[in-house]
This record gives structure tokens, C-alpha cells and sequence, in this order.
């Protein structure tokens, strides 16, 4: 339920339409974005635009996995001890930290598509180098480009929220968690065979295929008109959305396209704004544990599977009895996967896409801020039920259900934070808080690979306690997005509601 301020700053929001409404320039209607593409509604660009964007998601899911089907080759062919093969994780979110901020203020300046397109040949280019790379160190710092360039991937999801109607955002944005899940069951998949076979390299560079095909689909997919009419520029934004309701069959609404007052856009001071002060925080808490939490929960999972670490067994699974070989003694835990790894890899990471229908249900019935709450209570619940001795079956289950409750985290977190900054802001606060959460994602894989494997419990309730803090954070944030129109001019609302107080 909305609350006083809310309902407030919607009325002077809708008020203020209303009043250019009654006051067109010269007596002519006039419309802005918001209210072209509500009329226009949804339709073939939209499925178009819902196949291309989301693809970047298998590029991306492709990329960040790789890590974890690769580790105990590299841990062996290098020698690496725990904190080294954490390191090289740890490295992917560092860049992709960094290069998240610079993105997000370049694509609010230079335009969503630009980016994007920038992002794929850099994250490309660095991922097949890194198949050739002839050392540890040098693997780490093409892997941290790697991060960077898929810190751009973003853009794919603002594009799509930007030119999606309000009531299909809710629908729409949680089934890109598909791509997702393709990629990620696509890299398990080529890894069960090229792995044993030809090996890991082969594997990156095969890897990267599916990135470079995309960049070729992208003429197809225009400059958001939300974006462009943000920069003044109404006549690309006017052609965007006529060709948008070409392909769509649908009419535009009558009069002309209102330009909005020109701002500056991209600041970093909008965020911390006292009117956004309060949610930033949280929303940055809230994807701070997400990715912990994610990563942790992918990273776990390979850790388990590679030194059976089962039953919150405390000890280091060095130590075997005599008659094992020399390989089995070696500090690195040479351990490589073999077909039931894989195949219970392939089983976990499809509980990705289990919860999705509730997921997209709740969202849309009890809003974003409830649905966020009760899927993170629900995985703090099963981090802790990982401690329960039981079958590979059952931890199987476990495992499966946490990369469902984990998944539907960060669709819900995807869409609200899309939702609650205006477009002079989106993709900053969007860079801003993918930077923070790549926080969470470089502490993971030490918590996953390094304190897990000495303290099986206490990795598990650190996990826990994490997604409890991220679960009283989303309940109490202060907007809910549910049912909302994107704002467009952050600044210009603001003065409104000033004046309306004196």
C-alpha cells in the first residue's frame, strides 16, 4: 500500500501532467514517452527487443560461470592453493566493480545502446585471450577485463525496461532469468565434454562464440527513446517510438512529443539526494548480500562437488589413507569432476528457473518489497538446512532450491531498482549498485572456497545471517515500485513538490 508521501508525489506528478495537458504549446496535444508507450502497448518489437537483450544474459551467465567449471584445472595446472583459485573470482567482480560505475555514467551521457555494443567486443576480445593466457598472473588480470566488460551487460536490461509498458515490466523482466539459465546450463554442458577432452582453453574460446554472434543482432534494437528524449534530442526519440508502433501495428497517441526541460544527468549527488538517500542505502545492502549470496551459493556448489565436502564437516579433505596416489596428497586438491559433478551441476543450476511463475506472481500481487523479503528469509532457511547430514539426493535438493530463492532475489531486485530512479538517473543508480554488489560477489569466493572447506558450518550461517540483514532491508524500503510509471524528470518533480510545501 502506498504510503502518504507517495500518494503525494504521485498526485503532484499526475497533477503536473494534467496541467500541461490542459495547456498544450499553441492549443495542440501533446504526449510524452511514458504515455506513448503505454498507448502503443506491447507486440512484436517487444518480443523482438526481449530476444536480443536477453541473450546478453546467456553471454554474461556463459562468462561469470566459467570460473567454477574451470577451477580445478587451473588449481592443477598451476599449483594454486585456496585463496589463489578465490583470488582469480574475486578478480572477475573486481573489475567488473570498477568498470560498473564508468559504464553507468558513460551510458547516461553517450546513450544505453553505445555501451552496450562497447561492452560485448571488450568482454569478447579479453575472454579469447585469456584461452592463451601463459601464467596465473596473467589469466587473473585478462579475467578481471573479462568482469569489466560484462559490467556492461547491464544496459541490455535497462534498454528493455525502458521501452516496456508499466503493467508487463512485473511479467516481462524475471523471464530473462531464461537466458540466464541457458548459458549457465550451456557451460556446464560444453564443459562435461570439451574439459576431459580438449580442455579448458578450447573451452573459454568456444565460450566467447555465443558473445561475438550478439554483437551482429544489435542493429536491430534502437537507442531508447527515454534516453533520448533526457538529452533533448525529440526527433530521434519521436522516430524511435513511430517504428516501435510500425512494427507493433499499433497508432500512436495524437499531438506532438513533449520535450522535457534539459537536465544534467548522471550525478552521483541525485543518488545520495535526500529523497533517495534512504533507498540507495538499502537498495546498495540489499545487492551487496544478493551477490554474496548468489556467487556463494554457484561457488559452494562446485566446492562441494569437487572435495565432497558433505555434512558440515570441518575438516580439510587433504588427508587420505596410504594407498592413495601421490595426485591425491598434492595441497591443491587436484580433483577434477567427473559425470555425477556434472550432472548434479546441471540439476542445481535449473532450479534457477523453478520458482520464476511464483516469483512473477508475487511480485506482481504482493509488490516488490514483500516478494524480496520472503524469498531471502526463505534462503538465510536453507543456507542452514545445507548442515543437515543427508543423501546426495537430498543436498542435491537443498542446493537446487537455493539457486531458485537466489534467482528470485535478483529478479526482484533487477526490476525494483530499475523502477525507482528516474531515466536522467537509471543507469548510474543501476552501475552504481551492480558495483556495490560485486562487493559481495569478491568477499563469496572466499567464504565458498577458502572458509568453507575449513569450516562448513560457519560459512553456511555467515551466508545465512547475510540474507537475514538483506531480508529486514527490503521490507522496509521506503517506495514501492509495484504498478508505477517510470519518473522521467527527477529534478523537475522535486521543485514541484518543494513549492507545493511552501
Amino acid at each position: 500500500m502506498a504510503t502518504a508521501p507517495e500518494e503525494a508525489e504521485n498526485a503532484v506528478v499526475l497533477g503536473e501532467i494534467h496541467m500541461n495537458r490542459k495547456e498544450p504549446p499553441e492549443g495542440k496535444k501533446t504526449f510524452t514517452v511514458e504515455e506513448a508507450v503505454e498507448t502503443i502497448g506491447f507486440g512484436r518489437f517487444h518480443i523482438m527487443l526481449f530476444l536480443i537483450m536477453g541473450s546478453t544474459g546467456v553471454v554474461e551467465a556463459m562468462e561469470i560461470m566459467l570460473i567454477a567449471v574451470v577451477s580445478p584445472f587451473i588449481r592443477c595446472e598451476w599449483q594454486l592453493q585456496d585463496w589463489q583459485v578465490a583470488l582469480v573470482t574475486t578478480m572477475v567482480f573486481f573489475g567488473y566493480m570498477v568498470f560498473s560505475i564508468v559504464l553507468g555514467l558513460l551510458a547516461d551521457r553517450y546513450g544505453r545502446r553505445k555501451i552496450l555494443l562497447l561492452s560485448f567486443l571488450w568482454a569478447a576480445y579479453f575472454s579469447l585471450l585469456t584461452s592463451f593466457a601463459p601464467s596465473y598472473i596473467w589469466f587473473v588480470f585478462l579475467r578481471a577485463m573479462v568482469g569489466g566488460g560484462v559490467s556492461g551487460h547491464a544496459q541490455g536490461l535497462i534498454i528493455k525496461t525502458e521501452f516496456l509498458p508499466t503493467k508487463y515490466r512485473g511479467y516481462m523482466l524475471p523471464l530473462s532469468q531464461v537466458f540466464w539459465l541457458a548459458g549457465s546450463l550451456l557451460i556446464i554442458g560444453l564443459a562435461s565434454v570439451m574439459n576431459p577432452t580438449i580442455g579448458w582453453r578450447w573451452l573459454i574460446r568456444i565460450a566467447s562464440i555465443p558473445g561475438i554472434l550478439l554483437i551482429l543482432v544489435f542493429q536491430f534494437i534502437p537507442e531508447s527513446a527515454r534516453y533520448n528524449m533526457s538529452t533533448g534530442n525529440v526527433a530521434a526519440a519521436l522516430a524511435t517510438l513511430q517504428r516501435v508502433a510500425k512494427v507493433n501495428g499499433a497508432a500512436m497517441p495524437d499531438g506532438l512529443l513533449r520535450e522535457p526541460v534539459k537536465e544534467r544527468r548522471g550525478r552521483f549527488k541525485d543518488l545520495i539526494h535526500p529523497k533517495y538517500l534512504r533507498t540507495t542505502l538499502q537498495i546498495w545492502i540489499i545487492w551487496l548480500g544478493i551477490a554474496f549470496a548468489y556467487y556463494g551459493v554457484i561457488l559452494a556448489s562446485a566446492e562441494l562437488l569437487e572435495r565432497d565436502l558433505v555434512c558440515g564437516s570441518a575438516a580439510p579433505p587433504a588427508q587420505h589413507s596410504s594407498g592413495d596416489s601421490e595426485e591425491s596428497h598434492s595441497p591443491c586438491h587436484c580433483h577434477f569432476f567427473g559425470p555425477a559433478a556434472y550432472q548434479t551441476m546441471i540439476i542445481s543450476t535449473a532450479g534457477e528457473i523453478a520458482l520464476n511463475p511464483l516469483n512473477i506472481l508475487c511480485i506482481n500481487v504482493l509488490g516488490r518489497r514483500l516478494s524480496l523479503c520472503i524469498t531471502m528469509g526463505c534462503t538465510a532457511l536453507f543456507f542452514l538446512l545445507l548442515n543437515i547430514c543427508t543423501s546426495s539426493a537430498g543436498t542435491t535438493g537443498f542446493l537446487f532450491m537455493l539457486r531458485a530463492l537466489v534467482s528470485a532475489n535478483f529478479n526482484t531486485t533487477y526490476i525494483y531498482t530499475a523502477e525507482v530512479y528516474p531515466t536522467t538517473m537509471r543507469a548510474l543508480g543501476m552501475g552504481t549498485s551492480g558495483s556495490l554488489c560485486r562487493i559481495g560477489a569478491m568477499v563469496a569466493p572466499f567464504i565458498a572456497q577458502v572458509l568453507m572447506s575449513t569450516s562448513f558450518t560457519g560459512a553456511s550461517c555467515l551466508f545465512s545471517s547475510v540474507c537475514v540483514v538483506c531480508a529486514i532491508s527490503a521490507v522496509t524500503l521506503p517506495t514501492e515500485t509495484k504498478g508505477r510509471a517510470l519518473p522521467l524528470q527527477l529534478l523537475r518533480i522535486v521543485r514541484v513538490i518543494v513549492k507545493t510545501t511552501k
